[in-house]
């Protein structure tokens, strides 16, 4: 094992004995010191994931999410300085970890809440003006022959669990009772954009989803519509105008 190693293994593992070699200036014991950094290190990471997964905590309550996220961070380690963007695998982890079994919607609830990390942190982008809307929006023509391109912090997910609506219960005063009125049995789309300061999450028609996949995978704006199946497109149209969810508008290649 080399050195690195052997220091990620001791730091990650409350088991683990210390690094060989360690030395302290005044000739203590450098275990005992060693220890209160692994300590740190660790409730560091596990701070990160708290704030990244606050609805997957409240789901398990503090303590068994404290303790699965040592697990998570043994198996995980960080592999970039930036606490921000730590816990990307979290989701996969929570749906392989037998203890959540009897939350079957858990893993879910852990992805939107990743989305949300990657909505909040995206790139600005300026949508596009009222004026070019209408413009491109009246003509029928052009709407065949153009692409959009969707704001960067657009996210969507599509679970077979109400994930939209256990994150909303959680946003409230009592989140225990919300929860009471859940339907667990049903599906959800969420889609997750950042018209001003904060990411919203919103429950759309799957459908719709599929109209707002195909705008980002470059087809044309017509084609959109056309490949995605019967969803309410005025509403889905409002919703991506209201929260600035289109950017910019060219042509297609084909067309040039």
């Amino acid at each position: 094992m080399s050195n690195q190693a052997e220091w990620m293994d001791a730091l990650l593992t409350p088991t683990s004995a210390s690094p060989s070699g360690l030395t302290t200036w005044n000739g203590s014991d450098p275990t005992k010191r060693f220890d209160v950094y692994r300590n740190n290190v660790t409730v560091s990471l596990i701070d990160a994931l708290a704030d990244s997964y606050p609805v997957v905590q409240a789901l398990v309550g503090e303590a068994f999410f404290r303790a699965m996220a040592a697990e998570f961070i043994r198996h995980y380690p960080p592999k970039s300085p930036v606490l921000a963007w730590y816990g990307a695998q979290y989701s996969d982890f929570i749906a392989s970890f037998p203890p959540v079994a009897g939350l079957p919607y858990l893993a879910d609830v852990a992805r939107l809440e990743w989305l949300r990390v990657e909505s909040w942190h995206a790139a600005d982008a300026e949508p596009l003006s009222q004026e070019a809307l209408r413009s491109l929006l009246s003509d029928e023509a052009m709407l065949a022959r153009i692409c959009f391109t969707l704001h960067p912090a657009l996210r969507v997910l599509n679970s077979t669990h109400p994930v939209v609506s256990i994150w909303s219960v959680h946003q409230s005063q009592d989140p225990v009772e919300g929860m009471r009125r859940v339907d667990l049995t049903c599906s959800q789309t969420a889609l997750l954009v950042r018209p001003e300061l904060g990411v919203e999450i919103i429950h759309i028609e799957p459908n719709a989803v599929r109209f707002i996949d195909s705008l980002g995978s470059g087809a044309s704006f017509v084609a959109a519509v056309a490949d995605s199946g019967p969803f309410d497109f005025p509403e889905t149209l409002s919703l991506l105008i209201r929260s600035h969810a289109l950017v910019a508008a060219s042509p297609m290649e084909n067309t040039l």
